[in-house]
This record gives C-alpha cells, sequence and structure tokens, in this order.
C-alpha cells in the first residue's frame, strides 16, 4: 500500500480513539466453524443488528444445520425479513458454501478444522465452494484464533472516507495492512469498534438524506399550497368585479 507508513500511523490514532469512546467488547467464539462461517455470510451486506436478529431467526426457524442446508430461498429471505439482491446473495451463497461442506465431509460440521493447523484450516475453507472473503476471514478470526481483520463495505468506505487508507486498495489489500497494524489479541476488538463505527457513520449519512427529502417535499407543499391560495384569491376577486359591473 502506497504511504503505508503515514496510513499506519492513522489506523493506530483511529484504534485509540475507539478504544475511548467504545464500550467494552466481549468476545465471541464459536465452537463448530460451520457457524462462524454461517454468520459471516449472513453478516457480511447488513448491519451488525440485522445479522443478530437473522441469526436468532435461523436458530428457531431451522431444526438443525442440515435443516438449514436444503433451505428454500423464501426462508432465507423470511431471516431478513424482506427479498432484496443482498438477502438473495446471501440465500445463494449460503446454499453453495453448506452443500459443499456435507459433499466433503459428509455431515454439517468443521470441527475437525481445529484439529488441522491454522494453514491447512485456512486452505480447506478456501477449497470450500463460494466462500466469500470476508466469511472467511471471520470464521478465521472467531473461531480458529487466527489473526485476521475482516471488513465489509460499509468499513472499507469508512477507512477510504476518512483517508486511513489508500484509496485504490481493494479490500484483499486493505485487510492485510490492517492485520499488520492491529496485534492478534485486539483484532476481534478492533474489527468490533470499526464496523461499529463504519455502520453508526453510514447511518447518520442516510437518516440526513432522509431529512433532507423531507425537508424538500415539505417545501414544495408549503410553495404548492401558495399559489394554489394566490390562484384561489384572485378567483374571488375576479368574481367580486364582475358582480359589480
Amino acid at each position: 500500500m502506497k504511504n503505508s507508513k503515514e496510513y499506519a500511523e492513522k489506523v493506530k490514532k483511529l484504534y485509540r480513539s475507539l478504544k475511548q469512546c467504545s464500550k467494552k467488547v466481549s468476545p465471541v467464539s464459536y465452537d463448530d466453524p460451520v457457524e462462524a462461517l454461517i454468520y459471516g455470510i449472513l453478516c457480511e451486506k447488513v448491519t451488525e443488528r440485522q445479522a443478530q436478529t437473522a441469526w436468532k431467526r435461523c436458530k428457531k426457524h431451522f431444526v438443525d444445520l442440515n435443516d438449514l442446508r436444503v433451505a428454500r430461498p423464501d426462508e432465507i429471505y423470511d431471516l431478513f425479513g424482506k427479498e432484496n439482491d443482498d438477502t438473495r446473495d446471501v440465500g445463494l451463497t449460503l446454499a453453495k458454501v453448506l452443500f459443499s461442506a456435507f459433499d466433503k465431509h459428509h455431515e454439517m460440521t468443521l470441527a475437525l478444522l481445529h484439529d488441522v493447523g491454522k494453514r491447512q484450516a485456512r486452505h480447506d475453507l478456501e477449497a470450500l465452494n463460494g466462500v466469500p472473503r470476508f466469511a472467511l476471514g471471520y470464521c478465521l478470526l472467531t473461531s480458529l484464533d487466527s489473526h485476521a481483520i475482516p471488513v465489509t463495505k460499509r468499513m472499507i468506505t469508512y477507512l477510504k472516507n476518512h483517508e486511513l487508507v489508500d484509496p485504490k486498495a481493494d479490500e484483499a489489500v486493505i485487510e492485510g495492512f490492517l492485520a499488520k497494524q492491529i496485534s492478534a489479541k485486539d483484532a476481534f476488538e478492533f474489527y468490533t469498534m470499526l464496523r461499529e463505527a463504519s455502520e453508526s457513520s453510514s447511518a447518520q449519512k442516510t437518516g440526513k438524506k432522509k431529512t433532507t427529502k423531507k425537508a424538500t417535499k415539505k417545501t414544495q407543499k408549503k410553495a404548492v399550497n401558495k399559489t394554489t391560495k394566490k390562484v384561489v384569491k384572485k378567483s374571488t376577486t375576479t368574481k367580486k368585479k364582475t358582480k359589480t359591473k
């Protein structure tokens, strides 16, 4: 990454700042890597809050992970409460990954990855059909005790908007760069805080857009009302003059 030293200082400064104004982050760990993989797929394209809701619904709706593997597309959409491009993509990705895992291991578990070493575990995960880079990183971070900092599109946008990384850097470069600046023991905390900051920033922008639209509509409505009143007044005046004649 160009100007890596300059960006490295900025990222470390950001981390210190986030620690001062954020709540304490509780560690998250999955006993079975397949659950971390599923959650990583669920949470990549939505906010953390939406993903948690979808995950709770997933546990209530499906009998087990095998039931989730053969789920209908509309059942996946229902986890998020709506159907759109992102939820359709989630459904397709889940199906690919879970069927691939089942075909390889003949059961819905990846617990054996705990016994093969971090490098081999990563290799085995990458060999599964359709695993997104984000879900892979999330699984390595939260279930396999590996040094990884996955980033969503919102997180990338946040980093670039605040000039914390090279504007031309892609997801892979940014992940590698962040992992070099943040130690393994702090990786999950940094990931969580950065994600929260990016989603908060995104929500504020959306709120401003909605407020602007409402204000514009109100202004337009007032203008229409004023015009209507003027037309009504003119009509009334014209009628009075006609009667006088």
